[in-house]
């Protein structure tokens, strides 16, 4: 086993919290406690970890199950990370995500925090990165994502209305700037 590269670790953790977005989550998340009164957030940043694990080291072969290789489902991957930076950019919902009238495994851990994006993202990641650094990772962010779901009503005293917007856009850019980086190493411009 090659030991951790602590550059990687850091590359990748980024890389995840841009696109897990926790942050530019908190408006749905805010709205779903409203809804359902409590967020569970041990059990969402369980399921959360555990899902993200799991595709880290089951989706090559779901892949090769599918017949896809890799660097195909990176830039695929890498096409829907652009889509969702243009969303936070902009302001706009290309996605629709349907709301549960529960806040536990799912909508929060999955499809709103361990989504389609994030998948994506760790298959390509693990064409780039050693996965004991993609590991440590998603670790950190899974600890994140705690922190935040624990502290949400704090957090939306603390940041209000505008400090939400303003880190939304700013991890837009961040996620656009992945993006390239994933199409132009996978499609070698």
């Amino acid at each position: 086993m090659h030991p951790l590269v602590l550059r990687e670790v850091i590359s990748v953790t980024m890389i995840l919290f841009a696109i897990i977005d926790i942050l530019g989550a908190i408006p749905v998340i805010i709205e779903l406690r409203q809804r359902v009164g409590h967020i569970e957030s041990e059990k969402a940043s369980i399921a959360v970890l555990v899902l993200m694990v799991g595709f880290l080291f089951g989706g090559d072969e779901l892949l090769t199950i599918i017949g896809l290789d890799v660097s195909s489902f990176a830039i695929a991957g890498s096409l829907v990370i652009f889509i969702i930076a243009m969303e936070m950019i902009l302001g706009i919902k290309l996605f629709k995500e349907e709301m549960s009238t529960t806040a536990s495994i799912v909508p929060l851990a999955f499809p709103l925090i361990a989504g389609a994006g994030t998948m994506t993202t760790l298959l390509s990641l693990k064409s780039q990165y050693q996965t004991q650094n993609i590991l440590v990772g998603i670790v950190l962010n899974t600890l994140f994502v705690y922190l935040v779901l624990k502290n949400v009503k704090w957090l939306e005293k603390l940041l209000g209305e505008t400090g939400v917007n303003i880190l939304r856009k700013a991890f837009g850019v961040i996620l656009l700037a992945i993006a390239i980086k994933l199409f132009r190493s996978n499609t070698h411009l």
